[in-house]
């Protein structure tokens, strides 16, 4: 078979795969400006803008996004807190027990959360905090701990101990040398983290579905459902402008962390170097 041939079948299955994530998005974006959308891909028979207008001015849409972002924002902000304080200690010190914890922190990395939700609900349910947003954060934050202490230990053992050693001749402490010297120079690795918690949060539909009981406390992952309807009733075109704005906060915080990832790559191969 000749080389041609054979980057033409390359190419061949690259386009096949292409259009294959390309046509959904392409769907979404035509259903959305279509009053009339259903599951097939077509045309708007008149393009507006009505099913954005819509959903933007349900109250119970905007309170749906203000919970969600509340959720994974201050869950996102509490993981890399407290990952980055446990992952300090083991990246710095030789603790007796360092590579059985970190072992368990993988084994929990891979633990479905299914698996452990039946017991929480029990637990929640006795300690009065089920159908509770905090309690949605709480257990949202741990089950994103072991993760999230794994890669900040990672980025943490990138970062030169002799940079902190000479802030502690200078007369830093600990606490310091960690705001001012490692945190600008793993800032990538917090990014990561923050990214990955938010994004996990922000499309996380299981967790306060079971948790959470209470239509006025539902985030926009749950609120998603109402356009589902009855008896297998699908508004579409409502469906598809929800999930276009239900997608933007993700994508934003990507696009403009990109300049914050750099600068602290940047800082990084600095003191490297």
């Amino acid at each position: 078979m000749s080389e041609k041939v054979v980057k033409g079948i390359h190419y061949a299955i690259l386009t096949i795969i292409a259009i294959a994530f390309v046509l959904p998005l392409v769907w979404l974006i035509l259903a959305s400006l279509d009053t009339g959308a259903n599951a097939t891909l077509k045309l708007p028979d008149s393009w507006t803008l009505d099913n954005f207008v819509g959903v933007l001015t349900d109250k119970a849409n905007l309170r749906a996004f203000g919970i969600g972002l509340a959720i994974a924002a201050i869950q996102s902000l509490m993981v890399v807190l407290v990952s980055g304080l446990a992952a300090y200690p083991l990246s710095r010190y030789n603790l007796r027990y360092k590579s059985g914890f970190l072992y368990g922190i993988l084994f929990m990395t891979a633990l479905p959360m299914s698996a452990v939700v039946v017991p929480v609900y029990k637990m929640f349910s006795s300690m009065g905090i089920l159908d509770s947003i905090p309690g949605v954060i709480l257990y949202l934050t741990a089950s994103s701990l072991p993760y999230g202490i794994w890669l900040m230990k990672n980025f943490m053992d990138g970062v030169p101990k002799e940079l902190e050693e000479a802030a502690w001749v200078d007369g830093a402490t600990t606490m310091q040398s960690i705001r001012k010297i490692v945190a600008p120079l793993m800032f990538p690795g917090i990014c990561v983290v923050f990214i990955y918690t938010f994004s996990g949060s922000w499309g996380n539909f299981f967790i306060p579905y079971i948790l959470l009981s209470s239509p006025d406390k539902m985030p926009a992952a749950v609120q998603l459902y109402q356009f589902f309807g009855q008896h297998g009733m699908i508004s579409y075109g409502p469906l598809a402008a929800y999930s276009i704005i239900y997608a933007l906060p993700s994508v934003l915080l990507y696009i403009l962390s990109q300049n914050y990832m750099s600068k602290g790559f940047t800082m990084a191969g600095a003191a490297k170097g």
